[in-house]
C-alpha cells in the first residue's frame, strides 16, 4: 500500500471506515507463492503487510512472522485490515468526539495560531536579520 498512490485503493485513510479498510486490505498486492516472509526485495507487498501489522499491533516484525506461519494471505490479510481498522475505530471516535465540541475546537485553534504567529514572527527577524534588512 502506499499513501502517495492516486488509486484511492491503494491507501487507508485515517477516516475509512472498517469495512472500507478491510476491503482495502484484502485487495493489497502480495505474490503468487503464498508463503508470509519478511523479504523486502523478493516480497515487497507481504513485507510492507507486515510492517503495517508490526506497528498496528506493537508486535516485532519476527513475531509478526510467526504469527502468520503456516497461513495462507487471505487470512494474513484479514488479520492486517482487523488490527487497523480496531485502531482507526479508537482513533475516529475520539475524533468525532472532539469534532462535537466547537468551542473547544476554536480555543485549540485560537491558542495553535497564536504559537504558531510566535514561532513565525521569530523566524521571520532571524532571516531578516541575516539577509541585512534589520
Amino acid at each position: 500500500m502506499s499513501k502517495s498512490d492516486e488509486n484511492p485503493n491503494a491507501f487507508v485513510s485515517l477516516l475509512d471506515d472498517k469495512d472500507t479498510v478491510m476491503r482495502k486490505f484484502k485487495r493489497a498486492v502480495t505474490d503468487s507463492d503464498a508463503k508470509i516472509l519478511y523479504d523486502p526485495q523478493n516480497k515487497p507487498g507481504v513485507s510492507n503487510l507486515l510492517e503495517i501489522y508490526s506497528c498496528a499491533s506493537g508486535k516485532s516484525l519476527e513475531d509478526a512472522v510467526r504469527e502468520f506461519e503456516g497461513l495462507g494471505y487471505g487470512d494474513f490479510k484479514l488479520a492486517v485490515g482487523e488490527q487497523v481498522g480496531d485502531n482507526l475505530e479508537k482513533l475516529q471516535k475520539e475524533f468525532y468526539e472532539i469534532l462535537k465540541d466547537k468551542k473547544q475546537l476554536d480555543d485549540m485553534m485560537r491558542e495553535n495560531a497564536e504559537k504558531a504567529a510566535y514561532i513565525a514572527e521569530k523566524t521571520l527577524r532571524k532571516v531578516k536579520k541575516k539577509v541585512g534588512l534589520l
